[in-house]
Parts: structure tokens; C-alpha cells; sequence
């Protein structure tokens, strides 16, 4: 705080009518901000969940309130009426609430709770002087969406607010180190009583939606829209090509960007003694049942004499060694190991 000096009573008039409405410009402000606020929603027991807002329309969504949906459940507060107020409200599937003393139902969806409280109290006018009405949602029901795949926490999530897809998946731990190089949104929730009529744009109506996972975990506009009710996310894992042979450590490689066998067996350790180096061979599905074996030099390779050669999906780099080996064999110690990390469940 500034004191200040005193100098004469018309400048301390002057002061104190500029402090004043410096006073009121304050408050003011501090009241808009406050409003713009979502309201805070009390503490919920439903697994994972996040916290705030929702959803009356799917895209472009800027009010961050949480708008109440059919499966949710209420609870509604009449202050000094004890008997009006009720527990365990549940919003039934078109939407409407039934309240004690009034004989129509009362729609709850797409409202805030301030909202509801309002046509609530308005509807009790006609029993009680200025009725005081408050509407808390106790339990998230309406607004459901799943991520799976190749993630660090496939779950299912209950928005409370408008989350765009990139945030989503850092909630399910972000992609897995198998992750490929898309995500796919699946609209399976279908069209909800809050939607607003198309406006022409194919988001709003495409059941199937696929982006570069890259441009969505940089929240890129165009690959990062904000999630529906229902949505459900895959994350697909990413193609693989096998090492196996005559290496530290046969393994299956996730092809998330280009590869050559040279790098391949770079992260596979690199060969083992005994390798026959000029014998390395690429064996390639083909369309059908078909396979090519492709021969490749890997001396060659590394005196720069020789292309090295890329590699495709499901390639299996097979590095011989002095004395045969099944590849079969070689294969299922690459691919094995990690079945055996994968948990158990009992299937009753």
C-alpha cells in the first residue's frame, strides 16, 4: 500500500474518488473472470475421470461448463425445503428429471447446473417465496470415451469437460514404445440430444477419423479436435520386422520410420562371432502366401560398397552363422519372450 502525504483537502477528494473507482474497475473484472469460470463440480468416485466441464456441441466447443446428460446423477438442494430436495437424481435417456410437487418433467440435459437450479427454482415460485435452488452432479455418467491400443493406459475416461484428443491420450500415459505412426477416432457414441445441426464440415458427421499420431501429440489444429461422448481411441501398433540369427539379441523391431537391415542389426547388438556376414538374408511376405528371399552383403555394406537395403513390413533379417539353425526357432526366440511378459486372465 502507497501512504500518502497530505497536502490539501481538495487533493485527498481527488484521491479518494480515483481509488474508488479504481475500486470498482477491480471488482468489476474480478466478477467477468469469475463467471467465466466452470463451475466447480463436487468430488466424484467414478474411475478415471477429468475434472470441469462439457459438451453441448461437439467441435469449436469455448464454454467449458459442464452440461448435464441422459445416465447422469443429480443432486438437487431446495434451501429451507427439505422435503423438495432430493438425492440420486438419475437424468433419464430423453433427458428429463422428475421434481416433488410439479407434475411435468423437467429437462436437465444440456444445461449447467446453475441452469437447472434456475428453471427449477422458477417452477417452485408458484409453493415457495423465493425459493433457493442448487443442482450438484454427483455422478459422470453421460459422457464416456475409451482409449486403447498401444498405450501406457488403455481405460475408459468420463469427460467432465471439452478435452481435445491430444490431452486424452497424455492421460492414458501417451503411445507405447509399439505405437505406429497413426491414431484412429472412432465416433461410436452417435448423435446426442446436445448436437447442433452440421454445419456442413465432414468431422461432425464422419463415424471414422484417422491422424498422423506425430501432428497429434504436437497439437496440430487439424489433428487434434476435441473428443465426443462415446469416441472411442486406438492407437494401432506399429508394423514390425524380426532380427533373429546370429545376433546379441534377436528381436522384433517396431517400423516406426524408415529402416535399413544394416540398422536393424545395429539394434539387435550387432552379429556375434561366426557370423557370415555375406550371407545375410532378408526373407518378404509377399501378397498371398508367397516369399522372397533377398541376399544381402553386409561387408559390403559397411565399406560403402553396396546399397544397403530398406526394409518392410513383417521383413525377417535372418543372420547366419557357421552350422545351420532353424529359423523357426530363431523366430520364436525374438517373438516369445515377450508373450510371456503379458499378464494372465482367468477365463471363467
Amino acid at each position: 500500500m502507497i501512504e500518502m502525504k497530505r497536502h490539501s483537502s481538495l487533493h485527498t477528494a481527488m484521491v479518494s474518488s480515483r481509488a474508488c473507482c479504481l475500486g470498482l474497475l477491480v471488482a468489476m473484472l474480478s466478477a467477468v473472470s469469475q463467471a467465466q469460470q466452470p463451475g466447480a463440480a463436487p468430488n466424484s468416485t467414478t474411475s478415471p475421470a477429468l475434472s470441469g466441464g462439457a459438451d453441448s456441441a461437439p467441435l469449436g466447443q469455448t464454454d467449458a461448463r459442464y452440461r448435464i446428460g441422459p445416465g447422469d446423477v443429480l443432486e438437487v438442494r431446495v434451501l429451507r425445503a427439505p422435503e423438495l430436495s432430493r438425492e440420486g437424481v438419475r437424468v433419464d435417456q430423453s433427458g428429463m428429471i422428475r421434481m416433488p410437487m410439479l407434475n411435468t418433467d423437467i429437462q436437465a440435459a444440456c444445461l449447467t447446473e446453475a441452469e437447472l437450479a434456475a428453471n427449477i427454482a422458477n417452477l417452485y415460485l408458484k409453493y415457495k417465496r423465493e425459493p433457493h435452488v442448487e443442482v450438484f452432479v454427483k455422478e459422470f455418467e453421460s459422457q464416456p470415451v475409451a482409449v486403447i491400443g498401444a498405450v501406457r493406459l488403455s481405460a475408459q475416461f468420463k469427460l467432465k469437460r471439452p478435452v481435445r484428443l491430444s490431452e486424452l491420450l497424455s492421460l492414458a500415459g501417451g503411445p507405447s514404445e509399439t505405437a505406429g505412426q497413426t491414431v484412429q477416432v472412432v465416433h461410436a457414441g452417435g448423435p446426442t440430444l446436445c448436437n447442433k445441426p452440421s454445419s456442413g464440415n465432414a468431422e461432425d458427421t464422419s463415424e471414422f477419423v484417422s491422424y498422423k499420431l506425430a501432428d497429434t501429440l504436437h497439437a496440430l489444429p487439424e489433428a487434434n479436435p476435441f473428443v465426443r461422448p462415446g469416441d472411442l481411441i486406438q492407437v494401432p501398433a506399429a508394423d514390425q520386422v524380426f532380427v533373429i540369427g546370429n545376433v546379441l539379441r534377436p528381436l522384433a523391431i517396431a517400423l516406426k520410420e524408415p529402416l535399413t537391415v544394416s540398422k536393424a542389426i545395429a539394434i539387435a547388438g550387432g552379429t556375434a562371432p561366426s557370423t557370415k556376414k555375406d550371407r545375410v538374408k532378408i526373407i518378404r511376405q509377399l501378397p498371398g502366401s508367397g516369399k522372397q528371399e533377398i541376399h544381402v552383403d553386409l561387408k559390403a555394406i559397411e565399406k560403402n560398397q553396396a546399397e544397403d537395403v530398406a526394409l518392410l513390413a513383417n521383413d525377417i533379417v535372418d543372420v547366419p552363422i557357421s552350422g545351420t539353425k532353424s529359423i523357426l526357432r530363431s523366430l520364436l526366440g525374438a517373438v516369445v519372450p515377450s508373450v510371456g511378459q503379458l499378464p494372465v486372465r482367468v477365463i471363467p
